[in-house]
């Protein structure tokens, strides 16, 4: 059977949400009038979707990875793959070495080599480095293929009254987990709407009332003892000076006594959008502060199916490694196997463990950056990870009912991965203060089942945020009351020590 390749024009989706908009509303007026069939489709009876099918599912079947740059971002600057004078401070660069020699080089970056030279490298790099936290908020939620209403409202679900440096948001389910949608092209109309909904909420954030520098005291900017590079100052103090300026007052100095009009700030949108990565139902996106934007770099995506076969990405895992200013993140979003039987359990056991086995960063970079998940130093895990509570039905909805949410814990699956023993041994979670998020009937309060004649789901915590690494202290775990689908939206929320490299006590300590 031979195919016939046809070059159409792509649509990018780096673009800002004016791009967005503009696809979303060719698709909706495409719904009011019939298609337009092309020659392809008037001499072949095929669409140009159906003609790039059989190309997608060998990609899928075969377990064909995406290029570790295969994703979308906001595209004000590059900040991908790319290496700056930071970089330097917590990674040497790759010498020229002969193939052994460089892996010799590469595991004692890693913390293979011997003692007096591993303490002898921490205490000198001790002397250049400081550390300083980053709010990180980590948000999942299993939408069950369906589309928002156009009034959805986040706020609460991403917690937007402490706003966040980093919001990590990932989904289950965005698209439904049709035949077409598992084995052919995925569908990304529901992604646009998603990432709209995002981007208008983070840029409404309110900024909080917290002290800060003021600028406004010196009648002149003549005052200062060296004058300022007015567009830096500007641009470094506009995230953390103007957004919490309840009246204005700092950023109106600037611009009306230095005629800065030019600079249109105000304009800006607070949060970029970093990265959003889709593998089938499994999406996730991470948003920044703009100020935070020039400080990420070195991002690589990884996908891992382990569904249909074990390899289709019905099931699996999209994981994302970067590095915040000098210490590299990993973020992995995962749909693990569903049910309620012991099978399914040692099923999802051996998910977590092939995406473990699978995951893979191919950095081209000249800096020694982690290939796999543990090697990263902050990883968090979040997803519809599908464990459940091994009780009867009865018995589980009569605890919930009186908020025996300790003894609904002691039966909990992933409670018990998370001891000596299990996949998740060495993980943290934070305190369940809040009732089963799963399975709930439609736009109800209600969990399903409770006419035994429709079937049943045993309640379960299946929608879970995990931690892994030193430096991660957890502030805040919740739901939130959102009815769009079966599962109730999880947050949970991190003070994450980062390090950042001091140039100049990287050149004092060079000096001494």
């Amino acid at each position: 059977m031979s195919f016939i390749r046809f070059k159409f024009q792509k649509i990018s989706s780096t673009g800002g949400s004016s791009n967005q908009n503009m696809i979303l509303h060719d698709h909706q007026s495409s719904r009011n009038r019939s298609p337009e069939r092309g020659w392809v489709e008037k001499c072949l009876g095929y669409s140009c979707l159906q003609l790039f099918w059989p190309r997608v599912v060998v990609r899928k079947w075969l377990n064909i990875s995406d290029n570790c740059s295969d994703y979308s971002a906001d595209s004000d600057d590059s900040i991908h793959d790319s290496v700056d004078t930071e970089a330097f401070c917590y990674r040497p660069k790759e010498s020229r070495l002969d193939d052994k020699k460089r892996d010799d080089f590469q595991s004692d970056l890693i913390g293979a080599f011997p003692r007096s030279r591993r303490r002898k490298s921490e205490t000198f790099r001790t002397q250049y480095i400081d550390t300083k936290e980053l709010r990180v908020s980590v948000n999942t939620w299993n939408v069950g293929g369906e589309l928002p209403p156009e009034d959805l409202n986040i706020k609460n679900w991403l917690d937007t009254e402490y706003p966040a440096d980093i919001y990590v948001i990932g989904f289950q389910e965005i698209i439904p987990l049709n035949a077409g949608n598992i084995f052919g092209s995925e569908d990304n109309y529901p992604i646009l709407i998603w990432e709209n909904i995002i981007r208008d909420t983070l840029n409404k954030i309110q900024p909080i009332k917290t002290e800060f520098k003021s600028y406004s005291n010196p009648s002149s900017p003549s005052r200062f003892k060296k004058p300022p590079n007015i567009e830096d100052e500007f641009m470094l103090e506009s995230d953390e000076e103007c957004e919490n300026d309840p009246v204005g007052q700092n950023c109106n100095y600037w611009v009306e006594k230095l005629d800065l009009d030019s600079i249109m700030y105000k304009k800006r949108s607070k949060y970029v959008r970093i990265i959003s990565k889709q593998m089938v139902g499994v999406f996730l996106t991470i948003w920044v502060r703009r100020s935070l934007k020039k400080h990420i770099k070195n991002v690589h995506v990884s996908t891992v199916g382990v569904g249909v076969m074990g390899y289709i990405g019905n099931k699996g895992s999209i994981s994302v490694s970067m590095s915040i200013y000098e210490t590299n993140f990993c973020f992995v979003c995962t749909h693990l196997t569903s049910g309620e039987r012991e099978v399914d359990a040692i099923k999802r056991n051996a998910d977590v463990d092939e995406i473990h086995k699978r995951t893979n960063f191919n950095s081209m970079s000249k800096v020694a950056l982690p290939r796999s998940i543990k090697e990263h130093e902050r990883i968090i895990w979040l997803g519809d990870l599908n464990y459940r509570i091994n009780l009867p039905y009865d018995e589980t909805c009569d605890l919930i009912s009186k908020n025996d949410l300790s003894k609904l814990l002691e039966s909990d699956q992933l409670g018990w991965e998370l001891k000596k023993g299990g996949v998740f041994e060495g993980w943290k979670e934070g305190n369940l203060n809040f009732p089963p998020t799963y399975k709930y009937e439609q736009n109800s309060e209600k969990y399903y089942g409770e006419d035994p004649k429709g079937g049943r789901r045993n309640p379960a915590w299946c929608d879970r945020i995990l931690c892994y690494g030193k430096g991660i202290k957890q502030v805040g775990y919740k739901r939130a009351e959102i009815r769009v689908s079966d599962h109730r939206p999880v947050s949970a929320l991190y003070m994450i020590e980062v390090e950042v490299c001091s140039l100049r006590k990287l050149q004092r300590a060079v000096i001494w």
